[in-house]
């Protein structure tokens, strides 16, 4: 794709997803929920399932995989207290950052965008691991799904997220690596990229509407001059 145009009148800032984006967490998603369907003496589920289904949220995963396996919809609350015990020991530990992603964060923040990161994560979880991962300095904010009152798709959080930042969203580049932050994008104003490794639904992420796609972050090229 053509440099990011920054400076006076290009972009002011960027909002970057965090799992399918920066990092791959899904050996995190898979071991936290097959321990805690085990404490719910449940099947187990594999990769290629959690795959398909991250992204909306922690009770979205929830609630999807208990139908998948077969759990009865009044276990929820149980599950969803195992659940983010299991999370939190395990945070970052089967996780690995994408190649390009530090890199890529870096060369954005010395282009003089201000950087946040918006998941759909819960906030604690999505801090711990951007610290345990080395990425956190980047980042004038980290706001997670539990920040606001609803989670992307929904416009809301890049809208929230930009006045924190001080930019408006048309100023604000959204990166992520799925159709959820294509579509929140669209719908609060903001130009998205998609890269192409991260987690759709099992969809090809070339089918959602966005500006450019990258196979790495540190393919986003800022160009203060770029006309």
């Amino acid at each position: 794709m053509p440099p990011l145009r920054t400076g006076p009148d290009g972009l002011q800032a960027a909002i970057i997803d965090l799992d399918g984006t920066l990092v791959d967490t899904l050996g995190d998603f898979v071991v936290a929920l097959n321990r805690t369907l085990a404490d719910l003496a449940l099947p187990a589920v594999d990769r290629a399932f959690v795959e398909r289904t991250v992204g909306k949220g922690s009770e979205h995963l929830i609630a999807r995989t208990l139908a998948h396996v077969g759990g009865a919809v009044a276990r929820y609350e149980h599950a969803w207290g195992r659940y983010q015990h299991h999370y939190a020991a395990v945070n970052g530990e089967h996780a690995a950052v994408f190649p390009g992603a530090a890199e890529g964060l870096r060369r954005l923040a010395d282009a003089g965008l201000r950087l946040a990161c918006l998941t759909n994560k819960p906030q604690a979880f999505a801090q711990a691991l951007l610290e345990r991962k080395g990425l956190a300095r980047y980042f004038a904010f980290v706001f997670g799904g539990d920040a606001f009152e609803r989670k992307k798709p929904d416009p809301l959080p890049l809208i929230r997220t930009c006045a924190a930042l001080g930019t408006v969203p048309g100023r604000t580049l959204m990166v992520g690596d799925s159709i959820n932050d294509a579509q929140a994008a669209r719908a609060a104003g903001c130009p998205v990229v998609l890269v192409t490794y991260g987690y759709n639904h099992g969809e090809p992420v070339g089918d959602a509407d966005a500006d450019g796609y990258v196979d790495r972050i540190d393919a986003l090229m800022p160009a203060p001059d770029a006309c």
